[in-house]
């Protein structure tokens, strides 16, 4: 029988897929920033949330490259997935680009490749969902930015599908600890707070980060400021789950698991 990692790229769960590669054509916002050392861990290496801030500002200085600001200043992130394939170690300069690989009127999946001088590289795709801060609810691109998205994807009617579908351990899970900092214009615990609990539980998985590695972060729910979040762990042979709870209730779930290296 096949194995799961050898099956066509077309046939495997996405979960097992490697990401889109740079299109040859078409709008890529092309970037570069100095690896600051607010973002390194304890080996110099670039941390994974100091990956998901990079992604978000990446975000933000797209739009605003391409006037769209203003016009679209809303968005929340489904789904993250970051590709440490070989690791960012500081002092680095990098180059980001971000491109568009598949699009709906009210979502898109935007892929950002994060190049290092000195040989690092970063993969990294988020399902991103523009929203109507009023009503918090999906809105529609306008037809200018869905024009300028699809040139680089042939992606046009994009649906969202859960990729992690496991069911929150029995094990009690630990008490993690918001902080006002963590929240965003939404009151909501923003992206970027999830990467720092990813970033210490993982640590406990070694083996899995020595060599090429997905980190995969699905939002379900926000996490509000006052409220009790556990983080429930379960470690398989093929990787480690993650799963932010609040009550039984849960919000978030993350996946840390090894890649085959021919993804590079």
């Amino acid at each position: 029988m096949m194995d799961q990692l050898t099956q066509p790229a077309d046939t495997a769960h996405p979960m097992l897929r490697p990401l889109a590669p740079v299109p040859s054509s078409g709008h890529i916002f092309d970037i570069r920033k100095r690896l600051g050392t607010v973002d390194m861990d304890e080996d110099q290496n670039l941390r994974i949330d100091g990956i998901a801030r990079h992604i978000q500002e990446a975000g933000v200085d797209h739009l605003r490259h391409t006037g769209a600001l203003e016009s679209h200043p809303h968005w929340i992130v489904r789904r993250t997935v970051i590709d440490v394939l070989r690791p960012i170690a500081w002092p680095a300069q990098l180059r980001l680009r971000r491109w568009c690989s598949g699009i709906s009127p009210r979502w898109c999946t935007m892929r950002c490749r994060i190049d290092s001088d000195n040989g690092g590289l970063v993969e990294t795709e988020g399902f991103w969902i523009h929203m109507n801060k009023e009503t918090m609810s999906p809105s529609r691109v306008s037809d200018e930015f869905f024009d300028m998205m699809t040139t680089t994807t042939s992606e046009q009617r994009l649906r969202w599908r859960q990729w992690i579908d496991a069911p929150l351990p029995a094990a009690d899970g630990t008490r993690f600890p918001l902080r006002r900092t963590d929240l965003d214009h939404f009151q909501h615990v923003n992206n970027t707070a999830y990467w720092h609990a990813i970033h210490e539980f993982a640590s406990e998985s070694a083996d899995l980060t020595k060599g090429p590695h997905r980190f995969v972060l699905e939002y379900n729910k926000p996490i509000r400021y006052g409220e009790h979040l556990d983080i429930h762990t379960e470690r398989g042979a093929d990787g480690l789950g993650l799963w932010f709870a609040v009550d039984g209730d849960v919000r978030a779930v993350a996946r840390l698991s090894a890649t085959p290296a021919r993804w590079e």
